[in-house]
Order: structure tokens, then C-alpha cells, then sequence
């Protein structure tokens, strides 16, 4: 909808609904409040091949995990049509150039762009050349070997992340600062998601290239999939004969936004809209459109017959559309009464026609053509034939005649471009003499000496002049300075490249001498083992050899290695990527050669072909919704079950439980979580006291909970008290902390703390973590059910020896597995259950014991069974496998049956404790009457 202003239009709008169109999805936009600004907006990219070839519109977003620049066709577009990589591409532009042209070089191909103004152009280059800084800077830069790690696309916000990015060196942003261009800090409004909403994103191009018509169908498709990006009809409706505007009929507008709100006085002027309710049953809204252009109207088509001017005199006694929308009433009466006027006239026109027809057909019966009549009319005839036969020779003279004085015109313009010709050098002519007289007048006032006329003659040409001169030297300048910060950061970005490769060139060195070492003493063990056995008093070769590969073995990369990580090469550092110890300090030899055999094991399956195909997967997949949000879909589910990868794990959990409490956040204030944080600050909580001992015994072996002095324990302790604020009822349970400490490796303590809100009041029944732990009672006779049904043999196995896993698994279910599964597969359970829910509980937990169900059912004692049960799950390192069983075999899993056997067995569980509690009390009452007066004493007292 185009939108005019009209100075005499703007008084009478005062009470008009404002229409807000957006080009950006709403989901979008009040996501880019939440999320800080991305870069993005329109650019014409140079495109299209022979005559097609030329500039058109595109929507470029960056993305910063590739340091890619993705293009689209609209901003709605899922699928983008190409890519610019930024992270190894210099930029260029040329004064001279035609304003706002620029061009990104990268490897063999070169994008030449053009920005709406310099100004514009001016803020891209200095945004890309602060994007690739960043890239380069975060891509090697971390304490494990992360230069082919992705940047993330979002800011780090959970614990886990908060160790990657390095500080960068103060003097070299100085040097980079000074040569840095003064732009505006928005772009001039042409550069973010406001841009989107410009004219650009109304334009609407046909298919371009037959290269992306594929990739723009699929586009067009996922428009019709989600509903969204299909323009909405309108209707034209005009009115007075005299006025040039229009007044369009379009969709009623959805519930108002804050940006709508916000700019509501600004576009009060520009807007006037009118509601009309016909019957009850639709509602039309008119807005106006004065830049639509003037179409014909149908009284102006018609003719000046009877029915004309009835038209003409109806259309001045109307009166034109108010756009204050006050009188509807009065309007649709107006309009009734036209109508019934209408169709009286027309009555009578009709009532006219049938007696005129009446009429005539009388007449032609009465009247009688007589033998006198057709002589003369045959007499009439032959005149007329006379006079036709006259006409027709008279047309052939001026035929002639035209000929002949068309020839004549030939003649004469013929002879008019010759005299133009002759006039043309005549011209030329006097301009040349013109010229020399100039030129002679010159010389002579030179001569003369009388410098007043000579600077009096063109000083408006030399001002002008003056100002072309500063104009470009202050373009030379910008020019200047853009390149010389261009040359600045590629010499550091070619320094970075070379100093990367001289360190992968001498840590490969250095484990390739440390391979050989390592060669080289099992060679002289297996040459020692070949020996015979000697006898316990003398000492073995072989059993120093052992030891010292055992104590090669156990050494973690500890902090002097951390200095110097080339020259100090090892597999396995101290902490994984989540922050847990992977050899624990206070275990016994042979459990740290378990541990570091088993890091090795996980480090070694995170590096196979199959992890990589699904690290694409998802890169291809977050490709696709830059210009939207995540959505629940097939595709999304299917990629979450194969695990998320680590630098896209925060974006996902925070996506995951903002849809969960949606409908708790919605209807409260966005300040919520620091009210309740204050209300904990201000009142005493009886929880506080436990929640202050659980602390540091949350995540011992994790380094962001392993003292008090560590970051996550504050965030840990706030959001742990918001919770016990927000559920007096629960207030705190033993198993909270560990949930809540899990969510902040990845999330921050807002998100962390509704992660809470969405496993313990949307995922988890009532009672589950209050003091009776009913709900988690119930849930360990639903999947002893479960295992009776899925795993039969195991499940009678179990209850030949009499072995109760529950007392395993009820902390399984508990905490979600923290503790009781390696970390790897932690995470991937945790990234399935905060997208589906509790099911996934059951499903892993079903599945770690098909995983070892042969070991299980090896072991033919219950005292081995249970040793067995307390640590088989810390043995089970493949992630593929589990999950294979997880989500292939255990199917058919529907959640239905879950929740039926979760109602039956509530209702027995309930009479349990019914009956327990009356046992009690019937105890208490027998224990006070059985005491009848005597009192108990201790032995102490019956000592003294």
C-alpha cells in the first residue's frame, strides 16, 4: 500500500486506524529486539548475462558463523540464491566511480555492488571490514585446536562458551580506529531489519536467471508451507470525478505491535482509514491511495444519452467519501437511497422502451407502402446512384492531386536539408570566428596588462571549479584512509595465515617425534615381553618400560603445557569442551588409565565422517532460516535426534525452551526473573539454607562449579533462588541444582532459570520434585512396565535375582541422566528432551539397557548384577548406537500410553501412601498408650 502525504487530507485523519504494512516477518522483527542487530539490507549486485545483465535488488544478511554474506531475492526467502565469502575478500571502491559502487574481491571471482548513497557504502565497508576482523581474530584464537571452528552466530551466554574469544590487542584496534571512516551508526537507516521495510521490499522481480529458478520455487513453496509472504488481494474503489485519489479495500490488520505503537503519531499524517460494516456479517476497510494512477470511470466512458445525464446528475448530487470514518451509518443510508433511485429510473426506462416498441409496431402495421410511393422511391434510388457515380470520379482527381503534392513535399524537404545543411556550416562557421575573437580579446587584455578584467571574467566558473577540487579530495581522502585500513588488516590476516601454518607445521612435527618415541619404547617392550618371566627379586627392564609409558599415558595437558601447546603436543586435555575433568585426580591408577583410554575412545568418535555429515547438515539447515525463525517441523526433529552441535547447541536450547513458556512469558512483565531475583535479595528464604550447602556439591568434577570462586556458582545461586521464589509450594529440591546447572553451560541465567520453569512445570507432572516425589515414583513403575514390554528377558532376568533397578534408575529420571551418562551423550539427551519432553527419558533409559543387554544377562549373581548397574553407563561411549536404538528400535513409542500408565499407577501409588500414613499414625497412637506413664531413659542416665 503506497502512502501519500496530502496537507489538506492530514486534518480530516485525526480518528483513522493507522496500517502498518511490514515486509519483515513479525516473529522476526521482535526477534531482532531480543537478539543484537545483525547485518543486513539491500544491495544491487551486478547479475545476469548479455542483454539481461545489470544491477538488481537483493537482500544481503551476514552470517557469522562462515563469515558468509548470504544474498536473497526477498527478505522472506528461505533459501538463499548464493554466498560472498568475507572472511579471505578485500574490498574496493573508486571516486571516480559512479556514487555508492563498491566491489568485493575474493578467490577468483569478483562482486561489484552498489549502495543507495556513498554514505551507505561507506557503512558496508566499514561493517564487513569489522566482521572479518572478528573472524580472523575468534578463528584462531581459543585454548584447543580451534581454527577450523566456526565463529557463532550468537553471542556467548552460557558458561561453556565464555572461555573462546580472546581479548584482542589494544594497539592494533588504535592503529585500525585511526584509519577507520566516520559513518553513521545505523547506516542512515538503509542498513537492519528496518531496511527491509523500504521500497526495495515491496519490488517485485520476475525470475531472472534460469540458474535460481529452482531455488526461488522452493521459496515460493515455503511461503504457501508456513503462510506467510503471500500478498493480500485488494480491492479499488473511486469516487469523485475531480479527485485523483483512491481508496483500496485491504485486510484488517492484525492486533497492534510495538513498533506500530510506537510510530502511530508519525504516520498519523500519512494514513486516513475508513471502516464500513455492511449487514453484520463483513467489514470492509478503505484506506487511501493517492499514488495509484487515475483510471477512467464509467461515467466518463459513457455516452451523453438519457441515461448519461442521469448518471451526471446523480454523480454531483453525491457527495464524496469522508475519510474520518464518523458517519458509516449516514453513508450506507446515502448509499440505499441511490440505490432505490436507481432502480425506480430504470423502472421507468424500461416502462418507456416497451411503449416506444408498442408504438412503432402499430404504426408499421397500419401504414401500407402504395404502387406511387415505390416509383418515386425507385426514382430517389437512381439519383443517388447518379450522385455516388460522381463522387467516386471526384475522389480519383483528388487522389491524383494528393500524389502529386506528395511529390511536390519530397521535393521541398529535400531542399529544406540541404539549406539545414548549408545553415549548419554557417553556424560552425561563426562559432570558429567567435572562438578566435575570444581568443584574440584574451591575448590583447594579457597584453594590455589590466589584470581587473581578467579576473572579473569567470569567477563563477573558477568557484566552481574551486568546490569539484574539494569535493574530490575529500573523496581521495576517505578513499585514503578506507585503504590504508584495508591494506593494515590483510597484512595481519596474511601474518595469522602464516603464523597458523608455522604452528601446525611444528605441532605436527612434534607429534610425529612423539609418535615415534612412543614407537620406538613399545618396540623395546615388546622385545622385553619375548624374554622369559624373571624371578620376583630381580628387577625387570619390562617393568620399567611399563610404568613410564603408564606415567607417559596418565599426564593430562596440564597449565605449563597450556603455554606451550605445540612443543607440549597431547590428545587429551584436562577439560573436555563442557568443562568436566577428564581424568579425575583422586582415583586410582588404573581407573585414570580406564578414564583416559575412554577420552581417547570419545575423542577419537566425535572426529568420524558420520559426526562431520551432520555438523553440514545443520550448517546447511541454520543457512536456511537466516531471514526467520526456527520452526517445529520434520526436518528440524529429525536433525535434533542426530544431537546438536556444540557452537549451535545455545541458539537451539534457547530457542527450545522460549517456545515451551511462551504462554508463561507472554503474560508476564519482561523484568520478571530480576523482580524475583530483587524479592530474594530484600526476604528471607527458607530454602536459601540448603540451596547454600548443594552448591559446590552440584558439579564437583566440573571446572565452573568446582569452587566458590567459580563463575557459574553466583549465576547457579540466583537462579535457584528466582525458582524457589517463583514455586513456594516446591521451593527446592535435590536434583534442581543439577538441572539448573547443566542449562547454564550453555544458556544464560534468565534463560537458564525458565529451562527450569519448562522441565519442572511443563515437562514433569505435579509432584514430581516436591517433598513426596510422587510424580517420580510414579514414573519408575511406568517404565518397570515399559521394560517388562520392551525388554522381557532383561526385565525377568531382573526378577529371578531379585535385583530392584529403580534404585539406579530413579535418579535417571530425577536429573535427566546428569552424572550417569559421559558428557557427550549427556548433551544429545538433553537436546532431544528439550525439544520433545519426558518421553525421551524413557526412550534413553530403555535403551541404555538394551545397549548392555548381553552383559546383563552374563551375570548370574545379583550382588554382580548391582555392582554392574552402578557404573555399565559410564561404558557406553558410542552416541550413534544409543541413539540408533533410542529412536529405531524402541518404536512404536507413542506418548498416549505413557500418560494412561502414569494415571493408573498414580491412583495406586496414592492409596500406597494413604495406607502408609494411617499405619503411622496407628503406630504413633499404639506407642503412647502401650507407654502407660514410664518414661525412657538413656543408658548414660541409667550409668550415673
Amino acid at each position: 500500500m503506497h502512502e501519500e502525504e496530502d496537507g489538506s487530507e492530514a486534518n480530516s485523519c485525526t480518528a483513522s486506524r493507522i496500517v502498518a504494512t511490514k515486509s519483515v516477518d513479525v516473529a522476526e522483527v521482535e526477534g531482532a529486539k531480543e537478539q543484537p542487530s545483525k547485518l543486513c539490507g539491500y544491495l544491487n549486485k551486478l547479475s545476469g548475462k548479455g542483454p539481461l545483465r545489470g544491477y538488481k535488488p537483493r537482500w544481503f544478511v551476514y552470517d557469522p558463523r562462515k563469515c558468509y554474506l548470504y544474498y536473497f531475492k526477498t527478505p522472506q526467502d528461505a533459501l538463499p540464491l548464493g554466498h560472498i565469502e568475507i572472511g579471505d575478500a578485500s574490498f574496493c571502491y573508486d571516486v571516480e566511480g559512479e556514487e555508492g559502487q563498491f566491489e568485493i574481491r575474493t578467490a577468483g571471482k569478483e562482486f561489484p555492488l552498489k549502495a543507495p548513497s556513498r554514505q551507505v557504502m561507506h557503512y558496508w565497508l566499514q561493517q564487513l571490514q569489522q566482521k572479518r576482523w572478528e573472524y580472523s581474530n575468534t578463528r584462531g584464537s581459543g585454548q584447543r585446536d580451534s581454527w577450523s571452528s566456526p565463529t557463532l552466530a550468537h553471542p556467548p551466554t552460557g558458561l561453556v562458551d565464555s572461555i573462546i574469544f580472546e581479548k584482542l590487542s589494544d594497539s592494533m584496534e588504535k592503529v585500525r580506529s585511526d584509519f577507520a571512516m566516520e559513518t553513521e551508526t545505523d547506516g542512515g537507516g538503509m542498513v537492519g531489519i528496518q531496511s527491509a521495510r523500504g521500497p526495495s521490499a515491496a519490488s517485485t522481480n520476475p525470475l531472472n536467471s534460469l540458474k535460481n529458478i529452482g531455488t526461488e520455487l522452493r521459496n515460493s513453496m515455503s511461503y504457501l508451507r508456513q503462510g506467510r509472504g503471500v500478498e493480500s488481494r485488494r480491492s479499488v474503489f473511486y469516487t469523485s470525478n475531480n479527485s485523483t485519489e483512491e481508496w483500496e479495500l485491504v485486510d484488517a490488520p492484525p492486533k497492534d505491535f510495538p513498533e506500530q505503537k510506537h510510530h502511530q503519531d508519525t504516520h498519523r499524517q500519512k494514513a486516513c482509514f475508513v471502516t464500513y460494516s455492511f449487514g453484520s456479517a463483513f467489514t470492509f476497510d478503505f484506506v487511501r491511495n493517492s499514488a495509484r494512477p487515475k483510471r477512467p470511470l464509467l461515467r466518463d466512458m459513457m455516452g451523453s444519452g438519457r441515461f448519461g445525464r442521469n448518471v451526471e446528475t446523480r454523480s454531483s448530487e453525491s457527495s464524496p467519501v469522508e475519510c474520518n470514518g464518523s458517519k458509516p451509518l449516514e453513508m450506507q443510508l446515502r448509499l440505499q437511497s441511490q440505490q432505490e433511485e436507481l432502480s425506480r429510473k430504470l423502472s421507468f426506462i424500461n416502462q418507456e422502451l416497451v411503449r416506444l416498441l408498442q408504438q412503432t409496431l402499430r404504426t408499421s402495421q397500419c401504414d401500407r407502402p402504395t404502387v406511387h410511393q415505390i416509383t418515386q422511391l425507385e426514382t430517389l434510388l437512381q439519383e443517388r446512384d447518379g450522385q455516388i457515380q460522381s463522387l467516386c470520379g471526384h475522389m480519383e482527381r483528388l487522389a491524383l492531386e494528393k500524389d502529386s503534392l506528395q511529390q511536390e513535399l519530397k521535393g521541398l524537404k529535400i531542399k529544406v536539408g540541404e539549406i539545414n545543411d548549408q545553415l549548419g556550416m554557417l553556424m560552425e562557421t561563426i562559432q570558429a570566428k567567435d572562438e578566435v575573437i575570444i581568443k584574440l580579446s584574451q591575448q590583447s587584455s594579457e597584453q594590455s596588462g589590466n589584470p581587473n578584467d581578467a579576473s572579473s571574467l569567470p569567477p563563477n566558473k573558477e568557484q566552481q571549479e574551486l568546490d569539484i577540487l574539494k569535493d574530490s579530495l575529500q573523496g581521495y581522502k576517505s578513499q585514503n584512509k578506507f585503504l590504508n585500513k584495508e591494506i593494515l588488516e590483510l597484512t595481519v590476516l596474511r601474518r595469522n595465515a602464516e603464523s597458523r601454518e608455522k604452528a601446525l607445521e611444528a605441532k605436527y612435527t612434534a607429534l610425529e617425534a612423539k609418535l615415534c618415541q612412543v614407537e620406538s619404547k613399545y618396540l623395546v617392550l615388546l622385545q622385553e615381553v619375548k624374554t622369559p618371566v624373571c624371578s620376583s627379586s630381580e628387577q625387570s627392564p619390562a617393568r620399567e618400560v611399563i610404568s613410564r609409558l603408564l606415567e607417559d599415558a596418565l599426564q593430562a595437558e596440564g597449565p605449563d603445557q597450556q603455554e606451550h601447546p605445540i612443543f607440549k603436543p597431547n590428545t587429551v586435555s584436562e577439560y573436555d569442551v563442557y568443562g568436566f575433568k577428564t581424568v579425575p585426580e583422586e582415583e586410582e591408577e588404573e581407573e585414570k588409565l580406564v578414564a583416559k583410554v575412554r577420552a581417547l575412545e570419545l575423542k577419537s568418535l566425535s572426529m568420524t565422517n558420520q559426526e562431520v555429515s551432520v555438523g553440514v547438515k545443520w550448517e546447511n539447515y541454520l543457512a536456511s532460516t537466516m531471514n526467520r525463525d526456527l520452526l517445529r517441523s520434520p526436518e528440524l526433529k529429525a536433525l535434533i535426534r542426530c544431537g546438536v552441535p556444540h557452537e549451535h547447541r545455545s541458539q537451539v536450547w534457547r530457542w527450545c525452551v522460549s517456545f515451551h513458556v511462551k504462554k508463561f512469558r507472554d503474560h508476564l512483565a519482561p523484568d520478571y526473573y530480576e523482580t524475583l531475583l530483587n524479592v530474594a535479595r530484600e526476604k528471607p528464604n527458607p530454602a536459601s539454607k540448603q540451596i547454600e550447602l548443594d552448591l559446590l556439591r552440584t558439579l564437583p568434577n566440573n571446572k565452573h562449579y568446582a569452587s566458590p570462586s567459580a563463575g557459574g556458582i553466583q549465576k547457579l545461586r540466583n537462579v535457584l533462588m528466582a525458582f524457589s521464589w517463583r514455586n513456594p509450594d516446591i521451593g527446592y529440591c535435590q536434583g534442581l541444582n543439577r538441572l539448573a546447572a547443566i542449562a547454564l553451560l550453555y544458556l544464560d541465567q534468565e534463560d537458564a532459570f525458565w529451562s527450569l520453569i519448562a522441565i519442572v512445570e511443563v515437562f514433569m507432572p505435579r509432584d514430581y520434585y516436591t517433598k513426596t516425589l510422587l510424580g517420580s515414583q510414579v514414573d519408575q513403575r511406568v517404565f518397570k512396565d515399559l521394560m517388562s514390554e520392551k525388554l522381557p528377558r532383561l526385565h525377568a532376568h531382573f526378577e529371578q535375582y531379585k535385583v530392584d533397578f529403580s534404585l539406579i534408575t530413579f535418579n535417571w529420571f530425577l536429573v535427566v541422566f546428569v552424572d550417569s551418562v559421559v558428557s557427550d551423550i549427556l548433551f544429545k539427551i538433553w537436546d532431544a528432551f528439550l525439544y520433545e519432553g519426558p518421553k525421551i527419558i524413557f526412550r534413553f533409559a530403555l535403551a541404555l539397557f538394551k545397549y548392555k543387554e548381553e552383559e546383563f544377562l552374563k551375570l548370574q549373581d545379583s550382588t554382580a548384577i548391582f555392582k554392574y548397574l552402578r557404573y555399565f553407563t559410564s561404558t557406553i561411549l558410542d552416541s550413534r548406537k544409543l541413539m540408533s536404538i533410542a529412536f529405531v528400535d524402541m518404536n512404536p513409542f507413542p506418548l498416549r500410553q505413557i500418560q494412561n500408565r502414569r494415571s493408573f499407577h498414580l491412583e495406586k501409588v496414592r492409596l500406597e501412601l494413604t495406607e502408609l500414613e494411617a499405619i503411622r499414625q496407628t503406630f504413633l497412637r499404639e506407642r503412647e498408650t502401650s507407654q502407660d506413664g514410664r518414661s525412657f531413659v538413656s543408658d548414660d542416665e541409667e550409668d550415673n
